[in-house]
């Protein structure tokens, strides 16, 4: 079956496509960046074409000779997500029912009956039905909260039990939900592909555990081996001020939080087990909730994270590829170069290099970092803690704390982009080459202001370069040279 994926440079789509391909499907991703796929394993074994949901032109095009559409796309970044996913999903729509697709698949969220859903449920489940009345023979497979590596959900999860031994929690926290195993989501993702034409309408999908969030969070801190958590609920803080106090301990930004949250006000349990009169149950059966932790906790623990939540740009960001021209802003591009001889090798300086950020911090000045960072989330932004998927390598298209990975020349350039809250666009570049007795390593940060704000920001942090990039520099080639 020829198959297209929306959203393959996401958290669930970058791990469907290498399971369609093993059970022999063709597969074509429609991607707004072929670039990001440049490094995936899988590269050289799909279609790549770029292209975006909002573009008919773009949709129908890459909807021509297929049979299956995976729909994995989310606007959750975007203030107005509900009007935009839906635009999204009525094109996808269009386009699909008249290239004669035979199969539309959609992962949307359990929506509980009899109350108000949340702004995130109710457009998840808008979508739902648009794709049920497409024309199109759709399964909409409906999901609470998903457990697995990566994932916004788990992270978190997972920080917050972690960070705070004992919490002041909202009563929500006392709900009842559903969590599933990733494994699992995307066995039935895959397992969507073999239901009969007839079947059009969705599926609630779920793990064998229904638990309280407290509970999940207690369970959590068990199988970490973490002391028993204390944790009070009292009724006033709202959804809001929740994913607030989620973007000040976790990875998890508030535009992201804030819909999670906002789910986890209602009780997320199937209402109904139809799918396993249509589709066999994973090898083995569901994953329950302790076994679905265990294999996050051990993936992070391996470096085997495949996908995160933040492997997707979030909207806004600037997508223009670092200039070499100057001129090409049409004003001014401020600059700070360094460049320094050095007598360690160049792959010991590239290791240094491409292990930079996450856990392995910024070489140079932390409080300086750490201050930067909380100010970017206080105002909104993604601030230091999304980390780094891996420990040692990185990927074009991944977030790297508050950069994303633009470009990589594996063993001589790193070049990121900056996503934090500044007036304008921010990159910097890390490279190293060969040179007689050792290597020649080069830093370069570059930021073409916004305005006149954009300009006083530059002079503003100026005065700050010579600490934060020039020990950069020092400290990188002083932990090369340690480790030859």
């Amino acid at each position: 079956m020829r198959c297209l994926v929306t959203g393959a440079t996401g958290y669930l789509g970058g791990r469907l496509v290498p399971l369609l391909l093993a059970e022999g499907h063709e597969v074509r991703c429609l991607v707004r960046d072929p670039g990001k796929l440049r490094d995936v394993p899988w590269a050289e074994q799909v279609e790549i074409v770029r292209g975006d949901v909002l573009d008919e032109a773009s949709v129908r095009a890459a909807t021509e000779d297929i049979d299956a559409v995976h729909y994995l796309v989310h606007s959750l970044n975007h203030k107005d997500f509900a009007e935009i996913d839906q635009r999204a999903a009525r094109i996808v729509a269009s386009c699909a029912r008249s290239n004669g697709v035979r199969r539309l698949v959609y992962l949307g969220g359990i929506t509980p009956a009899g109350s108000d859903l949340s702004d995130h449920l109710a457009s998840r489940a808008e979508v739902g039905e648009i794709f049920l009345r497409s024309g199109v023979p759709t399964a909409v497979l409906r999901a609470a909260v998903v457990i697995g590596s990566g994932s916004a959900s788990f992270e978190m999860l997972r920080y917050l039990t972690e960070r705070l031994p004992a919490m002041i929690t909202p009563k929500w926290v006392h709900n009842r939900i559903q969590p599933i195993a990733v494994r699992d989501v995307l066995h039935y993702l895959v397992r969507a592909l073999d239901l009969p034409a007839e079947v059009n309408r969705g599926f609630d999908i779920g793990g064998p555990d229904v638990l309280t969030y407290v509970e999940m969070m207690r369970g959590y801190a068990r199988i970490a081996g973490l002391p028993r958590r204390v944790i009070i609920p009292v009724p006033v803080l709202s959804p809001r001020l929740s994913s607030h106090w989620v973007n000040w301990v976790t990875p998890v930004p508030a535009s992201i939080a804030r819909p999670l949250v906002d789910s986890l006000v209602h009780e997320v349990v199937r209402s109904e087990h139809d799918i396993d009169a249509h589709l066999p149950q994973p090898s083995g059966g569901l994953t329950g909730y302790a076994r679905a932790v265990e294999l996050a906790l051990a993936k992070i623990r391996d470096g085997e994270v495949q996908t995160r939540w933040s492997n997707a740009s979030p909207a806004g960001a600037p997508s223009e590829p670092l200039p070499s021209d100057p001129a090409w802003s049409g004003g001014s591009v401020y600059t700070d170069v360094r460049e320094q001889r050095s007598g360690a090798p160049p792959q010991s300086v590239w290791r240094v290099i491409e292990g930079i950020g996450g856990e392995n911090g910024w070489y140079s000045f932390p409080l300086a970092w750490a201050v930067r960072g909380w100010f970017d989330r206080a105002v909104g932004g993604v601030g230091l803690r999304r980390g780094r998927r891996d420990p040692r390598v990185l990927h074009t298209g991944e977030a790297l704390d508050w950069w994303r990975v633009e470009e990589i020349e594996h063993g001589s350039l790193l070049r990121l982009r900056a996503e934090m809250r500044v007036p304008g666009k921010a990159w910097l570049e890390l490279s190293v080459a060969s040179a007689s007795g050792g290597s020649v390593y080069r830093q370069r940060a570059v930021f073409i202001p916004h305005g006149l704000l954009g300009h006083l920001y530059w002079w503003a942090v100026w005065p700050f370069h010579g600490i934060v990039f020039g020990g950069m520099k020092r400290n990188i080639l002083a932990a090369a040279a340690a480790h030859g």
